[in-house]
């Protein structure tokens, strides 16, 4: 049984149950197509009223954490600036805690300065597709802070990335020695990283990184086979909620693949997954509560 951890109220006992992050995205160019920057310009819009709005009803349909993020991270995704994804996601933040005191807000982000501020505007954990290892600054900015942060695998090379129609970007040619090896041991790297700085390791939750740098068929091996990185000793989140790998599979665009993530969410969760995080919170919170209620609470 792996340590329990406390986040403001909430007491996340691993093992016990599925917790849901739910997605809230800062952003105009997000591949599931729910970014609410995107309003901006629109007669009336205003994203920080609306995140506020979208947060509202999450925690009734069942979410336990929010993560709130600036930049999309899908292949042939725009970089942002640190200064634009301040501006984008610190107002959304500080709204979210003064609207909602006790919730759980995470910050999508691999630039340890917008952790630093996300943190300082009420955000409780980090949650970084990159493992640390894109910005060297950012596991002291954790480690200082004492927040929990999600170490995710990643591998992605715009060179690699293909986009087709209303499928969506995903990684062709990737290459692995051994896929669940390989990722094992770079996440071992991000964990590493994490404990040199003084991160607690009670504290360190790992993300297999679904979509980042992996091709179809090797998303769908990492679900069917994510038990196997239990061996790191850390809780695992699993984030395949609308990917592409879903979309190709089904040959279905972003907004039809509820029912395929319901599918990873239901395999992901037999096989070992702490913490879902999807856009579907109403759904998918109910589909971990039935799986749950089968794998983990059998009569």
């Amino acid at each position: 049984m792996l340590p329990a951890l406390r986040i403001r109220d909430t007491v996340f006992e691993w093992g016990k149950q599925t917790y849901v992050m739910a997605i809230v995205n800062v952003t105009p160019d997000s591949f599931s197509g729910d970014g609410l920057a995107k309003g901006i310009g629109t007669s009336g819009f205003d994203p920080v009223r609306e995140a506020v709005e979208q947060v509202g009803q999450f925690l009734q349909d069942g979410a336990h954490i929010i993560d709130v993020g600036g930049e999309s991270t899908r292949p042939g995704g725009i970089v942002v600036s640190k200064e634009d994804e301040i501006a984008r996601v610190i107002p959304v933040i500080k709204a979210i805690r003064q609207t909602y005191p006790e919730v759980i807000i995470s910050v999508d982000t691999y630039k340890a300065k917008v952790a630093d501020e996300a943190l300082r505007a009420g955000a409780d954990m980090i949650n970084d597709v990159w493992g640390f290892l894109a910005d060297p600054e950012m596991a002291i900015v954790v480690s200082e802070s004492k927040a929990p942060a999600v170490l995710m695998h990643n591998r992605s090379k715009p060179e690699n990335a293909q986009l087709l129609g209303n499928l969506g970007g995903h990684y062709i040619g990737m290459d692995y020695d051994d896929l669940m090896k390989d990722v094992t041991n770079e996440l071992e790297i991000s964990i590493r990283a994490a404990l040199q700085a003084g991160v607690s390791s009670d504290k360190i939750i790992i993300d297999p990184g679904i979509g980042f740098g992996k091709t179809v068929e090797q998303n769908i091996r990492l679900i069917n086979e994510l038990d196997y990185f239990k061996k790191l000793g850390k809780p695992i989140l699993l984030g395949p909620s609308r990917k592409s790998f879903i979309g190709y599979t089904l040959g279905l665009p972003p907004q039809e693949r509820v029912e395929g993530t319901a599918a990873t969410i239901t395999i992901g969760i037999d096989r070992g997954a702490d913490i879902i995080r999807v856009h579907d919170v109403k759904v998918m919170a109910r589909v971990a509560r039935m799986v749950d209620a089968i794998t983990r609470h059998p009569q």
